[in-house]
This record gives C-alpha cells, structure tokens and sequence, in this order.
C-alpha cells in the first residue's frame, strides 16, 4: 500500500496536500510528450511522492513505470500551487496538488504507455496541442513557451 492510500485510511475523504513532481519531455524536434489518461484527457508525464523519496526520484519512477524509458538530466521549470490545483476525485478524495515541474531533453528507451496509467502517448508540437488537454498544463505552456522553445 503506498503513501497516499494509507493516508486515505487515516483522514478519509478530507482534502490533502500532495507533491506531485511533473515533466515535460521534449524530443530533438522541440515536441512535447504528452500523454492520455483513461478519461481521455491528454496530460504531462508525473504522479505522487512517496514517503522517502526525493521529487528527482519520484519523477524518474512515475516515467518509468508509466512509460518504460529511463530519464537522465531533470531542470527545473518551477513550482506551481494554489486554489486552481484543487481535485475532487469521483471517489470524494479531495487534495490540492503542489506541482514541481521538470522539463527533460535526455532520457533513453523506448516509449511504451503502461495501458493503465497511460493509454497513449505522442509529441506534440508545443503550439499544437490537443483539444482535451488539461487546462492548468495548456496554461503553463503556454505561459512557458520561451522556456521550454530553449531547449
């Protein structure tokens, strides 16, 4: 049983603060990795941290495990919170999520989504993005545009 599963048991449904590392990958073309989910929305690579674990290692173990490839160098993007980053979850989980965003242009390995976490996964140019994007992510790029166009 992980963290956030034990923790559940503890407060039940109410709202958490998570740490949850993200990371946009791009490839030699300047494309970002994005990636579906199950309900059809396109998202960034990450997930949540486990107790004694470093955000670093999270993000390395979210990427591997929902896509198979191993990542090298991570930079920091940035840290993003607030009240915009609140989730109610089906279930009546609530949380707000503190994101520490990573962009990464070394990695290795074949991309093959896990089918449960990640159904898909495809580059996207970065002014291109797909219709049903999470919108807080689409924001971010875009506000992000000369950051990420740098690497």
């Amino acid at each position: 049983m992980g963290y956030v599963e034990s923790l559940r048991e503890l407060v039940g449904n109410k709202p958490v603060i998570l740490v949850r590392p993200s990371i946009i990958i791009i490839n030699s073309s300047g494309e970002l990795l994005l990636v579906q989910h199950e309900d059809g929305t396109w998202g960034v690579p990450g997930g949540l941290m486990e107790l004694g674990e470093s955000v670093e290692e999270c993000a390395r173990r979210e990427v591997k495990e929902e896509l198979g490839i191993t990542i090298k160098t991570l930079h920091l993007m940035g840290v993003f919170s607030g009240k915009e980053l609140y989730t109610k979850l089906r279930n009546g989980h609530e949380y707000y999520n503190v994101i520490i965003g990573y962009i990464c242009t070394d990695y290795e390995g074949v991309i093959q989504p896990d089918g449960v976490e990640v159904l898909d996964a495809k580059f996207h140019h970065p002014l291109q993005l797909p219709e049903r994007i999470d919108p807080f992510i689409k924001t971010k790029i875009k506000e992000n545009i000369g950051i990420i166009s740098n690497f």
